[in-house]
């Protein structure tokens, strides 16, 4: 049986505008793919940071009355750290192609309500309110299923949507 080619193409504008909105299930699945990845990208930079750490400190962890203590600075560093790595990971793809690695695959680009990549001010806005509807219980996720045309909360403030490509639509 022979597999046929999906030829790839580009959406023009008035094209973007018609695409439905992204489902609820589509999006967590893409934000499952992104999760893995941004999780590997902090276990290469925590063995960094605990490697550097480990240079100029005496310990990196002390057994304190049978509990494995981490050093409050180097706990603040990696948290700063994880949070600089998430944010730089999602503002960055959706800069550059409105879509992270889950995005592609699911075949969802995050744009403007123009149908334009979206600004530096959206993008933040976006990434800042997302957290808070994700873990409230997916208020902010839930949000899709009242609003009129599908978007989350996060999405309503920033002024952003997410839509489903259409297959021939594949950046590869």
């Amino acid at each position: 049986m022979a597999k046929t080619k999906i030829e790839r193409r580009i959406i023009a504008e008035h094209e973007l505008a018609q695409l439905p909105r992204a489902g609820l299930l589509r999006r967590l699945a893409a934000l499952l793919y992104d999760m893995f990845l941004v999780a590997s990208i902090w276990l290469i930079l925590g063995y960094i940071i605990i490697f550097v750490y480990g240079i100029f400190a005496e310990n990196t962890s002390v057994l304190i009355e049978g509990e494995v203590v981490t050093p409050r600075l180097l706990s603040l560093i990696q948290f700063i750290m994880m949070i600089s790595t998430m944010t730089c990971f999602y503002v960055w793809f959706w800069l550059r192609t409105g879509q992270t690695l889950g995005m592609i695959a699911w075949r969802i680009r995050a744009l403007n309500m123009n149908n334009q990549p979206m600004s530096l001010r959206q993008a933040l806005i976006r990434y800042a309110l997302a957290w808070p509807s994700f873990w409230c219980l997916g208020i902010g996720y839930l949000y899709m299923y009242v609003n009129s045309r599908g978007d989350a909360m996060h999405e309503a403030f920033s002024r952003t949507k997410t839509v489903v490509l259409p297959k021939d639509a594949r950046p590869f």
